[in-house]
C-alpha cells in the first residue's frame, strides 16, 4: 500500500480496532461470549484486535472505495468464514473463546452493523457524506475535524 492510502485509510483502521475492542468487552458484559483462557502474556483477544483488525480494515478500503455493494460483499464473505469458522470452530476447539449466549448468525449480523459504521466513519472522514447530507437538506457543508486529513502534506518551496 502507498504511502498516501496508508495515511488516508489509517483513520478507519484505528477506529475500527478501537470500536472492535468496545464491542468485544459489550459482548462479554452481556454474556454473548467467553474468553476461557488468555494467550500468555497476552491479555484476552488484544493483539488480534489492534494487529489485524486496522490492517485488514484498511486494505478491504483500498480496494472497494467507492464502490458500496463490493464493501458490502466482501466483509459479508470475511465476516461469514470469521463466524463459522474462526470463532465458532478453531478457537472453541483450542479452548480460548466460546459463543455462549448468541449465535453464529448474531454476531455476522454485529459484524456487518460494524462494517456499516466503519463505512459511514470514512465517508465523514473524506468529506463526502458530509457534503452530500447538505446538498440534500439545503444548508452549507458541514466543517469538521473528520474532514480534514490526517496529516498535512508539504508543498516544494513551503518553509516552516
Amino acid at each position: 500500500m502507498k504511502r498516501e492510502e496508508i495515511l488516508r485509510y489509517l483513520p478507519v483502521g484505528i477506529f475500527g480496532a478501537l470500536t472492535t475492542t468496545v464491542i468485544h468487552d459489550i459482548g462479554i458484559r452481556f454474556g454473548f461470549w467467553a474468553v476461557l483462557k488468555a494467550s500468555y502474556p497476552l491479555y484476552e483477544m488484544l493483539p488480534y484486535f489492534y494487529g489485524q483488525i486496522p490492517v485488514l480494515i484498511m486494505w478491504i478500503f483500498k480496494f472497494t472505495n467507492g464502490r458500496v455493494g463490493l464493501f458490502y460483499l466482501v466483509n459479508a464473505i470475511i465476516d461469514i468464514g470469521f463466524t463459522y469458522y474462526f470463532l465458532n470452530t478453531f478457537l472453541p476447539k483450542q479452548g480460548l473463546y466460546e459463543l455462549v449466549g448468541i449465535t453464529p448468525l448474531g454476531v455476522w449480523f454485529i459484524n456487518m452493523m460494524h462494517a456499516t459504521l466503519l463505512y459511514i466513519y470514512q465517508k465523514l472522514q473524506e468529506g463526502e457524506l458530509g457534503a452530500k447530507l447538505a446538498a440534500a437538506l439545503k444548508t452549507p457543508v458541514p466543517s469538521s475535524a473528520l474532514s480534514k486529513p490526517l496529516f498535512a502534506r508539504k508543498q516544494r518551496g513551503d518553509q516552516d
